[in-house]
């Protein structure tokens, strides 16, 4: 069933965080302390307020980054620079996923919220690197976040990617919204389902569900 709902698809398009790596690696943990340390430079409260504005700004705006631009005018660059600059040893490659990711017909891109050399880093510790044909981190959309519709505008209209022929594999559930109304098979990549209307697909294992995407 899957494979036929997905004959038309010719562009892949893949979130970073928690789908290309899984959730237990931890790796967003690091860069939240990382964030709050940015809000409390910024803003100049103690760790607790910072920890809540850093929870507030991502469910208002998206992003933690956002927030901060939007309330607080931070400079976008060195912050990316400063929260990314994390270890990858919780990492390890994934043969499995990288043999599914390459039979994959078309083209394949990876679009995240981060920024592209940090995407670069996890892509290389998951032994992905070489598999995409394009990179798009937040500074590629102006530094708007998914789940903005002018974001994903701004990626796509870049990539020349036609929606209807693309589908997209996501872990924020948000982030599937747009995707969808554009006309995009969308594809829930996280542990548990979750009921929405956004949503085609789900899957727990990334690479089994590509596999069965593939003859």
């Amino acid at each position: 069933m899957s494979y036929d709902a997905f004959s038309h698809v010719n562009t892949w398009v893949f979130d970073l965080d928690n789908t290309l790596y899984p959730p237990e690696a931890r790796l967003f943990d690091l860069i939240e302390v990382r964030m709050t340390d940015w809000v409390m430079q910024a803003i100049g409260v103690d760790r607790a307020e910072a920890d809540r504005l850093r929870k507030h700004y991502w469910h208002t705006y998206g992003t933690t980054l956002a927030g901060l631009m939007r309330e607080h005018d931070v400079d976008p660059e060195p912050y990316l620079v400063d929260v990314h600059d994390i270890s990858m040893d919780s990492l390890t490659p994934d043969p499995q996923l990288a043999t599914a990711i390459r039979a994959l017909p078309g083209r394949r891109i990876v679009y995240t919220n981060g920024c592209a050399p940090y995407a670069e880093r996890v892509l290389e510790a998951r032994g992905l690197s070489g598999l995409f044909d394009a990179i798009y981190g937040v500074e590629h959309a102006g530094f708007l976040p998914k789940p903005e519709r002018a974001a994903f505008d701004t990626i796509f209209t870049q990539d020349r990617l036609t929606p209807a022929s693309a589908a997209m594999f996501e872990d924020d559930l948000r982030n599937l919204e747009v995707p969808h109304d554009l006309g995009m098979r969308t594809v829930h990549v996280a542990p548990a389902r979750a009921d929405a209307p956004h949503v085609h697909f789900h899957t727990d294992d990334l690479s089994s569900f590509l596999q069965t995407l593939i003859k």
